[in-house]
């Protein structure tokens, strides 16, 4: 299966994270984007460089910085002396993987058109507008721990990507490895296509048509329900993130090799698909509790479906 051999194409350069990968990989397959929120130099761009190659997929990355322009990523129309006429010059959003890196860096107005690019599959520049690759798909990066100069993205906006994943600290072991195999090189250099862009779009395509009962649906809603009327909350995820369960959870299945989608595959998906979409209350902060610990007491209160294989 095309996905199997993405994952083992990638475990090559990115060692350790298998689980992280496929969850990058489920949010890709869903059609969704990927917010990675880690420190630096954990294999944030090699892990989208990667799957790019992986893929025979056009790959850009542009680093987020106060002082770029909206035009710097959707390019912008420039005077054509000798045609006497504006021409239209892509920027770098015109890409199938873009690596959007430390995102909270730029102004409001610059992320705002990213997000709105990664929200309608297109950019209008001077009142035309322009389509975007049908596999366009963003990663872009935070560092959780450096926020002096930064622009933090709303919740509305954050609300727009599928998934929020952090790589972490590679095990002893994993690292061991990875110095071995760049000791001369980076295996990157080495890293060959499994699959093609063609491919890919069959296998978003053969997602679409995983089976998901009347009861898993249920079983979403009231997780996303529950979060809603915690103590814990001030906000709960919104009918967005229901839609995003879903489909995350579809594409879970599928890269399990199960055409149905089980009430493990939700809770599986979950941690990653709500804990950026909601707000803690006061109280809940000052007690430090964690979004994670407040999703597993939901995941352990709300009952499981039995589930029905369609």
């Amino acid at each position: 299966m095309l996905h199997e051999n993405i994952v083992e194409n990638v475990k090559k350069v990115i060692k350790g994270k298998d689980k992280k990968i496929k969850i990058v990989l489920a949010a890709m397959y869903a059609g969704g984007h990927v917010l990675l929120e880690d420190v630096p130099g954990v294999g944030k761009t090699i892990l989208a460089r990667a799957i790019a190659i992986s893929l025979g997929l056009d790959f850009k990355r542009i680093q987020f910085t106060p002082d770029l322009l909206p035009t710097d990523l959707t390019g912008l129309s420039i005077y054509d002396r000798k045609e006497d006429a504006f021409k239209f010059r892509p920027g770098p959003i015109f890409t199938d993987i873009l690596l959007a890196d430390e995102i909270n860096r730029a102004t409001p107005r610059t992320q705002s058109a990213l997000l709105e690019a990664m929200a309608e599959g297109q950019v209008t520049v001077d009142g035309i507008t322009h389509k975007l690759s049908s596999n366009f798909f963003v990663i872009a990066t935070q560092n959780p721990i450096e926020y002096e100069g930064t622009f933090p993205l709303p919740e509305a906006q954050l609300d727009r990507f599928m998934a929020r994943v952090s790589l972490g600290y590679p095990d002893k072991e994993s690292e061991m490895e990875i110095l071995t195999t760049q000791k001369i090189k980076h295996p990157i250099e080495d890293l060959r296509p499994v699959g093609t862009p063609e491919e890919f779009s069959q296998e978003k395509k053969n997602v679409r048509q995983v089976k998901i009962s009347e009861d898993v649906k249920r079983y979403i809603v009231d997780i996303i329900e529950a979060t809603r009327n915690h103590e814990s909350l001030k906000y709960g995820a919104s009918p967005r993130a229901s839609i995003s369960l879903m489909h995350m959870s579809m594409a879970w299945a599928y890269l399990n090799q199960r055409d149905f989608v089980l009430p493990d595959d939700v809770k599986e998906i979950v941690p990653y698909v709500l804990t950026h979409r909601i707000i803690q209350t006061t109280e809940s902060k000052i007690l430090r509790e964690t979004k994670e610990e407040i999703i597993e007491s939901i995941l352990k209160k709300v009952p499981v479906v039995e589930n029905e294989n369609a």
